[in-house]
């Protein structure tokens, strides 16, 4: 038997006991059969796209846009198996929680991303405590995002202490239309850039199976993604500053 003879025989047996079937049972139906079959029909489709509307709203609910763009961005030019990313990581210190946006493990480094949202123009340097926003000559104050990250980086150091020094790198983006009035300090990047700042760092400092530990440890660690971790976040920040600020 050649392979046209086999196709042949397979196409009609299916026609025999799946195709035939299926018509004689559509062509019996009543039409009170038709609605009820219809309704289940509907029905299973908008549960599917509910529960895909669900899921994707578990992962992308506590992303602000700033921090949903980045996500794209670095998921669109860095992927597996070099490369993995974790968002919205919620990790435990000796004086309370805290929240990191994202962290790429790499093999050429574990980069914790700390994401702005910003528009307007930015004043502020690597030294000074705050920086400054003006949004319509209107003037906001915010923390220097780059002492705001050392916090999440000395979180990540606690937890992969078996990496070499150096190999946990600070980073923080801008995203939106923000606009740097001062020299931008180092470390510090628009969106733009930040890809061109990963695709430049070439030399491998951490093994396939380091990489994988550090990704393993992250997951153990972290706490759920939940409405109820965020509320905790808080008030671990109420209790380390007085305000959720």
């Amino acid at each position: 038997m050649d392979l046209e003879d086999l196709a042949q025989k397979v196409s009609a047996l299916f026609h025999d006991t799946v195709i035939q079937p299926l018509l004689q049972f559509f062509l019996s139906l009543r039409q009170d059969d038709w609605i009820v079959l219809i309704s289940l029909l509907g029905g299973a489709i908008v549960f599917g796209y509910v529960l895909g509307r669900t899921r994707a709203y578990h992962t992308t609910v506590f992303q602000n846009r700033g921090e949903a763009l980045v996500s794209r961005v670095v998921l669109k030019n860095f992927g597996p198996p070099d490369y993995h990313l974790i968002n919205h990581v919620t990790l435990q210190m000796k004086d309370g929680t805290t929240q990191v946006d994202h962290i790429l493990v790499s093999r050429f480094g574990v980069f914790v991303i700390e994401t702005k949202d910003y528009k307007g123009w930015i004043f502020g340097s690597a030294k000074q405590r705050s920086w400054t926003q003006v949004l319509f000559r209107v003037k906001y104050r915010f923390q220097n995002p780059i002492h705001q990250n050392m916090r999440h980086v000395r979180a990540v150091q606690d937890l992969l202490h078996f990496l070499p020094p150096g190999a946990i790198k600070s980073v923080v983006v801008f995203t939106g239309e923000a606009e740097f009035k001062t020299d931008t300090p180092s470390g510090v990047f628009y969106i733009s850039g930040l890809v061109d700042y990963l695709r430049g760092q070439i030399d491998e400092v951490i093994s396939p199976n380091q990489l994988q530990s550090c990704v393993g440890r992250l997951e153990t660690e972290r706490f759920a993604i939940s409405g109820e971790t965020d509320i905790e976040h808080v008030r671990s920040l109420e209790r380390r500053h007085g305000s959720a600020s």
